[in-house]
């Protein structure tokens, strides 16, 4: 491309995202052991450097930095190695000489043979990364080493299969773990090219790992199912106690015991708010895989697709069922919530507004205070007043000031009376004028 366009910084990676987990060629026969194990971010990161360890170790490629998967080849197996959100998967391939190796040449050609856990000692050349979540045992062997067809196998049991890829292939598996603790899946190559036997052995492989990681909302679903059953229970009663509810206090012990209830719920909302979403998305994922591999329903067993919508979807509807219960439980301790805010604030408009009448009263009262006493305190500053002039009056007589003190304080008076009133009076206007 023209070096005078600037890629995104993340078109390299969109666009290899296509190709990110190509099917890799598969020979019949084959024997294949997957494991899926659960990791977070830094188990995942423990178990990147240490695969790498060994791989340097051997002298074998290690995953590039930031691969999400990597392939290598070791003594007598073939290890596809990848890295997903929430886990981590070794498919170890093996070809059927190299796994009956000391098992004699009658294990060559039998089903499932030699056990699996002489197999699985591969798996301890690394530290487990985490919780074993999957482990299959799959079985790709050409049509003609299984004259009597998959029941022989598996025995009377409740057995699921399927012609796949056109009737180019049959698989087949009872999805119950063996003594060995592994799903056994046998895929009966009737006319597969390798590239199709690659193709079909990865959604085979990845229909098993989605199937078992889309139960894991189960358990969380059961265990929220009795908080979400109460809260179900107690918002009836605590609406009917709001209809006959009155007064502040009552209102506010209805919503605190609401906010419980909502505090209660949303905890449990939150913490199933990813493995819900990661059930509905791993459910998808498996319809997409079986719709892809093109199944065919054999004569008097059910298809894997049959099967697993018996078997699975009742699990997923409860999933779906308690998140959609916890949505509505939300919906409505909110609504109740908010109606009870309404009351409680009405009623505290109630309440400031009998406060507001108080102070009024008060006020005018207070008032009426006040202007009793200015009215007292004229009278008697006109009395002081009115008495030192008398006495400047009757001092003034003594040397020869001929007007009589009580007729000049009698005159007087008035004159002080009204002069300091109105001084009172210009007093309480500038107040009156300077107040908010």
């Amino acid at each position: 491309m023209s070096e005078d366009f600037t890629p995104h910084p993340l078109r390299g990676r969109v666009l290899g995202e296509v190709h990110a987990r190509p099917f890799a060629p598969v020979e019949t026969p084959r024997r294949i052991l997957h494991f899926a194990f659960v990791t977070d971010e830094e188990s995942s990161a423990r178990d990147r450097a240490a695969l790498s360890s060994l791989c340097e170790s051997l002298g074998i490629a290690p995953p590039a930095p930031g691969a999400k998967h990597h392939r290598a080849a070791f003594s007598g197996s073939l290890l596809r190695w990848e890295s997903h959100s929430e886990f981590t998967t070794y498919t170890w391939e093996f070809g059927i000489a190299e796994a009956a190796a000391g098992e004699g040449p009658a294990a060559a050609s039998s089903p499932f043979r030699p056990s699996p856990d002489t197999l699985a000692s591969v798996m301890r050349l690394v530290p487990q990364p985490g919780p074993l979540m999957v482990g299959v045992d799959l079985h790709l062997i050409a049509a003609s080493e299984l004259p009597e067809g998959p029941q022989a196998v598996f025995g009377q049991v409740h057995l699921a299969a399927a012609e796949v890829e056109d009737g180019a292939a049959l698989i087949a598996t009872d999805f119950k773990p063996d003594a060995h603790g592994f799903v056994r899946i046998l895929v009966v190559d009737r006319s597969l090219a390798r590239v199709q036997a690659g193709g079909l052995v990865q959604r085979v492989l990845e229909i098993e790992t989605y199937r078992t990681m889309a139960l894991l909302g189960l358990p969380e679903a059961q265990a929220l199912a009795p908080s979400v059953r109460r809260i179900e229970t107690a918002l009836p009663v605590l609406m009917d106690e709001m209809r006959a509810s009155e007064g502040f206090e009552d209102n506010r012990r209805l919503l605190d015991r609401l906010t419980t209830l909502a505090a209660e719920l949303e905890s449990g909302a939150a913490g199933s708010l990813f493995r819900f979403g990661a059930t509905r998305a791993y459910e998808e994922l498996v319809r997409l895989r079986l719709r892809a591999i093109g199944e065919h329903p054999v004569a008097g067993i059910d298809s894997w697709s049959a099967f697993l919508a018996r078997r699975i979807q009742p699990a997923i509807r409860t999933c779906i069922s308690t998140e959609e219960r916890q949505a509505n439980l939300s919906r409505k301790l909110s609504r109740a919530a908010q109606l009870l805010r309404t009351r409680i604030d009405i009623e505290l408009e109630s309440q400031n507004r009998d406060l507001l009448h108080a102070m009024n009263a008060r006020a005018r009262v207070q008032l009426r205070l006040q202007q009793t006493v200015e009215g007292l305190s004229v009278a008697a500053i006109t009395y002081y007043i009115s008495g030192l002039i008398f006495r400047m009056l009757e001092g003034a007589a003594r040397y020869g000031f001929t007007l009589d003190p009580y007729v000049g304080t009698a005159v007087s008076i008035p004159v002080i009376l009204i002069g300091i009133a109105l001084v009172v009076r210009r007093i309480r206007r500038l107040h009156d004028d300077s107040s908010p």
